[in-house]
């Protein structure tokens, strides 16, 4: 009787009271979301006894070494300034190379740290950006891009490991990418960017100086070369020429002949050989999640993979010998964790515990992928994550989120913020609207020259999918988005500025003319499909002037939040600065963050933690009706 008076008891307070029922979700800080560790890369010691890898674990990416059957970290670079990324062990011993820029700057340089810990700069030019090409067969020299000799190209330079002098192999006075060096360094792959949809590849022969054009077509076809044969016989390339999405092909140098290698339902979105050529391993882009293949070339089989159930497995890295294989793990509720994989006993073993310990993974919440029908009947691809534990008739708040690009693509995967707002309650979708990569070449050309019409229409119907739901709270939707996705915030609150209740812009363009007529110099060899697709400042001014909010900012009446980093190279800081003033003169609630020491995103964990905790608060403020002080 008494358990009778009880059960009554529950199910009136239910139906009374019924947020009293439903299982409440711890919430965290983004103290302890940050407190999650970052890695990324990972190349193999000469002799496969360690790993190196960088890591935000200081607080900004620093380098990293461990043994490669696990244990305790060293760390091998000190700095507290600017981001150190790892490029690879040296062949025979355990010097390394690694790249880092100053303050977000993206001008790189490539160093050299040494067994005494010593540093050399070996792209010491204040001002030319270089890059990592990558080792030469004989691992006796490697690859860098500079544009010291000419700030709007990439020559390529060849580095004896003897000494360690730059000697350039090929003056790139035409715009070309670097897409690999044949084994036998006689060979190099180029490429052209005729247009975002279009370009054409070539093959240099270093012995007869001859650069021969290899992807003669018509219409719009791309072509990317992405390696060669271990022979030197064959350039590998991916390309879309007659299909929907890209696939592997190789073209024999001698002939000329084409052949197909490999395709899939989606684009491949790399595939290269080891070090032998014992395997190739092949990445595809499966409806926003990463499908990594490695087969043995000799045989076409494939390799027995991890079976993952909750995540995903990215950025496959084998050993010269062969022998071992490093993988990361990701899912949406579990971070970047670094493996090793042996290929002969086909175990493998888990390396880091990236995600912070005082936080249970089960409050957290997986991204479904759906799909919802535009304005046109187009459907659009998108990633949702629900808060926990809703169900209809309850009023949540939610956002929109527009990735960057413009051609970007929303992906499955662990992202702190994202987290960090669902725990606090918000629904959040992540819209892959017309124009997006990943879905097919028709797909990707749908918002050329309608930049903040079509796409940002694509946003706007998000709403209808967060409304079927039923427990959104229909006015209480907001939109947010970095880069491209920033200038779409933007765009919302100009061109339909009744449709969302706020916008947080991070980085975000609000003057097509400046930022086409400023892009970094060694953008010069995509101006041109930039041009072509965004409109070119010289002849279409008045279109542009049309798409950027910063000249309709009078209309601008929700509640507007923007982060900056002073450093941007592609979104300069006047961009914001200007939207900002704009803004504030209509009387619109604007907070404004610009932190000094960073770029085009923000790395330095004190300052993601200062800004995402400021996005919260903002969110709360106008979307929840909560002050600061309640937050």
């Amino acid at each position: 009787m008494k358990t009778r008076k009880v059960i009554a008891a529950l199910v009136l307070a239910a139906l009374l009271f019924p947020g009293c029922a439903k299982k409440q979700v711890k919430q965290y800080t983004i103290e302890q979301f940050l407190n999650t560790t970052a890695i990324r890369g990972g190349s193999f010691s000469h002799d496969d006894e360690r790993i190196l890898f960088s890591s935000d674990r200081s607080g900004i990416f620093n380098a990293y070494m461990m043994p490669a059957d696990g244990g305790e970290w060293t760390q091998m670079t000190e700095s507290a300034d600017n981001s150190i990324f790892t490029l690879s062990f040296f062949p025979g011993d355990d010097r390394f190379l690694y790249m880092s820029d100053r303050g977000g700057n993206e001008i790189y340089h490539v160093y050299l740290r040494n067994l005494d810990g010593s540093v050399e700069d070996l792209t010491p030019e204040e001002n030319a950006r270089s890059v990592f090409y990558g080792w030469t067969h004989d691992r006796k020299s490697f690859l860098l891009g500079s544009n010291k000799r000419n700030p709007k190209y990439m020559d390529v330079y060849e580095m004896d490991l003897g000494s360690l002098e730059p000697n350039m192999i090929y003056l790139n006075d035409a715009g070309f990418d670097f897409g690999g060096i044949s084994n036998d360094k006689r060979y190099i792959a180029l490429s052209k960017t005729i247009t975002t949809h279009n370009s054409e590849m070539y093959i240099y022969d270093r012995e007869t100086g001859e650069v021969k054009h290899v992807s003669p077509h018509e219409g719009d076809v791309s072509y990317s070369p992405v390696g060669f044969s271990v022979d030197s016989g064959k350039m590998y390339f991916l390309t879309d020429g007659g299909r929907e999405f890209t696939y592997l092909k190789a073209c024999d140098i001698e002939t000329g002949k084409m052949e197909t290698v490999e395709t899939a339902d989606w684009d491949i979105s790399y595939s290269y050989f080891s070090y032998n050529g014992t395997y190739r391993v092949t990445a595809i882009n499966n409806d926003a999640r990463t499908e990594i293949r490695v087969c043995e070339t000799a045989t076409g089989k494939l390799v027995r993979l991890p079976k993952m159930p909750e995540a995903v497995i990215t950025s496959v890295g084998i050993s010269r010998s062969e022998k071992l294989m490093t993988f990361y793990v990701n899912g949406s509720r579990s971070p970047n964790d670094l493996y090793v994989y042996d290929f002969e006993t086909g175990k493998y073993r888990k390396l880091t515990d990236s995600m912070n310990p005082g936080i249970d993974q089960n409050d957290l919440v997986d991204a479904e992928v759906v799909r919802y029908e535009s304005f046109d009947g187009l459907e659009i691809p998108s990633v949702y994550y629900s808060p926990k534990h809703v169900e209809k008739g309850d009023n949540v708040p939610a956002l929109v989120w527009v990735h960057g690009g413009p051609g970007g693509q929303a992906r499955v995967g662990y992202s702190s913020l994202i987290q960090y707002l669902v725990n606090h309650g918000y629904a959040v979708i992540l819209v892959n609207n017309r124009g997006s990569s990943g879905y097919g070449k028709t797909f990707f050309k749908l918002d050329d020259m309608k930049h903040g019409e079509d796409d940002l229409y694509d946003c706007i119907e998000a709403k209808k999918f967060l409304a079927e739901t039923g427990y959104i709270d229909t006015d209480k939707i907001g939109i947010i988005g970095g880069s491209y996705g920033g200038y779409m915030v933007l765009a919302a609150l100009t061109y339909r500025p009744e449709e969302f209740a706020v916008g947080v812009d991070l980085f975000g363009i609000s003057n097509w003319l400046r930022t086409l007529k400023n892009i970094p110099p060694w953008w010069e060899a995509f101006r041109k499909a930039l041009y072509i697709e965004m409109g070119n400042p010289e002849t279409d001014e008045e279109y542009l002037r049309r798409i950027s909010p910063l000249f309709h900012a009078k209309n601008i009446v929700r509640p507007l939040m923007v982060l900056q980093g002073a450093n941007d190279p592609r979104v300069l800081k006047a961009e914001s600065d200007e939207i900002v003033e704009a803004a504030r003169k209509n009387n619109a609630p604007v907070e404004y963050m610009v932190f000094d020491d960073e770029g085009h995103g923000f790395m330095k964990k004190e300052n993601r933690i200062k800004g995402y905790r400021a996005i919260l608060e903002f969110l709360d403020e106008h979307l929840k009706g909560r002050s600061k002080a309640e937050v």
